[in-house]
């Protein structure tokens, strides 16, 4: 494709991707002086740019909109991506929706329920503390949590955390306090946590980026219920927008929103700059000292391939997170649709124990790891409407509301172990509307996590039991040999976390990217989302990639790229 048109400013950096880690990494490298340029391929819905200081009205608690009309991108007619099982599925088993987080400004953070956990100690040197496992590609990090620890407190502050420090007797040594409080707890987190602590489970106050007192100049939350999988009317969520205001208030940072990067152009083992396509399909050249991509892990290795990038490790090692859903419903009203999505954890499910010992010998594997423990409920009344069967009684079902008022719903977000043929390539066939080769995923679970959600899943569901649940019902995502459905049960994952696709390593035999997120092949392109990831952990990646992109970007600001 040509590029040419309009060329235009030069600035010392390109950010690809207003999300979390797109966000941070521009406003460490504008504390450092430099100019950015901040594109995002989605439309606009949060910030105007010209005025940071004014978030926009756009959100809504309407599930059509969000749900079901793709408000916040991408539309999977215009922007698909393919799936397969393995290569015996030939190129592709499904096209469409795949495990997509949201194309608008503020990336994933503008859905996202906002939890925002520090990953455990051992997560950064997972292979060493637990051993190898035949056919997963383990790797530590090459740093540890000592290194992250101020970068998580400036995350935390940045974005506005809310939760209890000491509340969780796993978590990792902090340096100070939370800079919130925890918000409200949902009434059936109320019921569950009571009955996890009675079965031996330590439940605390989820660290989450919604504010639960007003911070930084926005509202705290005012519990509406609307939170995971929508925007927040108003705005009581702090990643990214805090991030975001910042940069563009300094006068240093520009945001263009419906602009495609199509490729990062390189000369001599150096990027030179960046291959727009703006609103009107118009091509254009931005030339750049540095590029940092943080478009996520799945259209982070996309553009890295569409630049002609040659790593092997590019797109390898995907990882999401195994998610085991345990549901049933109360005799009577819990009204878990009101409030966050999720205000409760535990984390037993990380820490090895004689039990989860003997589940892995039985399963011929030397440990399981689960993920932590989401104490929530169900969704919303259209939801509701689609699950109960139409006719003459589907108006007494929605009075009964057993999917939805009565809902109770654990979900662990189990570790996912990376796999070298669990990988992110250009669909041969399938094109984008802009005629741009798409992204493949060709995935499927490790035993490891099979056994460890069969295993977990028996002391979640004796945790509902004892909250007193009338039924209960154990279900996977992702659910190997299902149909393809486009939805949460299906082969492919729904976790909304995607990680590991161009990985970190101490030299180009072990990855993609050094520790500082720089790419062997051209080291001013610098990876700022969840890509770099070795391993997943059982926490969603939030806070991490935020911390990631703080750390990197002030090292490549240091060194002047």
């Amino acid at each position: 494709m040509s590029a040419g048109v309009n060329p235009s400013r030069d600035f010392d950096a390109v950010v690809i991707g207003s999300g979390p880690g797109g966000s941070a990494a521009a406003l460490a490298l504008i504390e450092a002086g430099w100019s950015v340029l901040l594109v995002e391929k989605g439309r606009n819905h949060l910030i105007d740019a010209d005025d940071p200081s004014r978030l926009l009205g756009d959100y809504s608690n309407d599930e059509i909109k969000f749900v079901s009309r793709h408000f916040l991108g991408p539309d999977p007619f215009l922007e698909p991506r393919t799936f397969r099982t393995s290569e015996a599925e030939g190129d592709r088993a499904y096209v469409g929706e795949v495990n997509s987080i949201p194309t608008t400004v503020g990336g994933g953070g503008v859905h996202a329920d906002g939890k925002t956990p520090r990953f455990l100690e051992e997560d950064f040197r997972l292979l060493s503390e637990r051993g190898p496992i035949d056919g997963a590609t383990l790797a530590d990090w090459p740093f540890g949590y000592e290194e992250m620890e101020p970068y998580y407190a400036e995350a935390e502050r940045l974005i506005g955390v809310a939760g209890e420090a000491g509340s969780n007797p796993f978590a990792a040594p902090r340096s100070g306090p939370f800079p919130m409080p925890p918000g409200a707890p949902m009434y059936v987190a109320t019921l569950t946590t009571a009955a996890a602590e009675r079965i031996g489970l330590h439940p605390y106050p989820a660290p989450t980026a919604a504010n639960s007192v007003p911070y930084d100049g926005r509202p705290a939350c005012n519990n509406c219920g609307f939170c995971a999988f929508f925007g927040c009317p108003i705005h009581a969520k702090g990643d990214p927008v805090a991030m975001l205001q910042r940069a563009l208030a300094s006068g240093r940072c520009r945001l263009e929103a419906e602009t495609f990067a199509s490729r990062i152009l390189v000369r001599n083992g150096r990027a030179t700059g960046v291959e727009l396509i703006g609103p009107e399909g118009v091509a254009r050249t931005e030339s750049a000292r540095a590029v940092v991509v943080a478009a996520g892990a799945f259209e982070t290795p996309r553009l890295l391939l569409l630049s002609g990038f040659q790593s092997d490790w590019i797109g390898r090692n995907v990882m999401f997170h195994f998610q085991t859903f345990v549901v049933g419903a109360t005799p009577r009203p819990i009204h878990g649709h009101r409030g966050r999505a999720v205000t409760h954890l535990h984390d037993d499910h990380l820490i090895a124990d004689p039990a989860s010992q003997r589940a892995a010998k039985e399963a011929g594997l030397p440990w399981i790891r689960g993920g932590m423990v989401e104490h929530g409920a169900a969704g919303h009344p259209i939801l509701e409407a689609k699950i109960h069967s139409w006719g003459p009684g589907h108006k007494d079902a929605m009075r009964d509301s057993s999917m939805r008022a009565r809902m109770v719903a654990l979900t662990m977000q189990g570790e996912d172990l990376p796999q070298a043929g669990n990988r992110v390539d250009l669909d041969p066939l399938i094109r984008d509307v802009r005629g741009v080769p798409v992204a493949r995923t060709t995935y499927q679970p490790h035993r490891h996590e099979l056994a460890a959600s069969a295993h977990y899943s028996k002391q979640l569901v004796e945790l509902l039991e004892v909250t007193g649940v009338d039924w209960t019902m154990v279900a996977t995502s992702p659910w190997p040999g299902m149909p393809y459905s486009g939805g949460a049960i299906s082969p492919i994952p729904a976790s909304r976390h995607v990680m590991g696709t161009v990985r970190m390593a101490d030299g180009p035999s072990g990855g993609s990217c050094d520790q500082w997120g720089r790419m062997f092949e051209a080291p001013n392109v610098l990876i700022a989302d969840s890509s770099p990831f070795p391993t997943g952990s059982g926490y969603g990646p939030t806070l991490t990639l935020v911390a990631l992109a703080l750390r990197n970007a002030r090292a490549l600001a240091s060194a002047g790229a």
